[in-house]
C-alpha cells in the first residue's frame, strides 16, 4: 500500500478538524461536502474504512506520534 507523506496527512487532518468547528457553526451544504471530500481523502491515504478510524491511524503515522500508545483509542471510546 502506497503511505501518505506526513505533511499531506497533517494537512488533511488539519483542514477536516477546522470545517468540523465550522460546521458546527455554520453547517452549510458545502461545508458537509467539504467534509466528505476530506473524510474520503483521509480513508484512502490511511487504508481505512470510516472517518474516526483514518484521523487515528494519519495521527498514528506522523512525526513524533508514539506507535506502542493507544491512548488516542481508548479516550475515543
Amino acid at each position: 500500500m502506497l503511505m501518505a507523506h506526513p505533511v499531506v496527512l497533517r494537512n488533511l487532518i488539519e483542514q477536516y478538524e477546522a470545517l468540523e468547528v465550522l460546521h458546527g457553526e455554520n453547517g452549510t451544504p458545502e461545508v458537509r461536502q467539504r467534509m466528505d471530500d476530506l473524510a474520503y481523502s483521509l480513508c484512502v491515504a490511511t487504508g481505512t474504512k470510516d472517518i474516526d478510524a483514518a484521523l487515528v491511524a494519519a495521527r498514528h503515522r506522523l512525526p513524533g506520534a508514539r506507535p506502542l500508545d493507544d491512548s488516542v483509542l481508548a479516550s475515543a471510546a
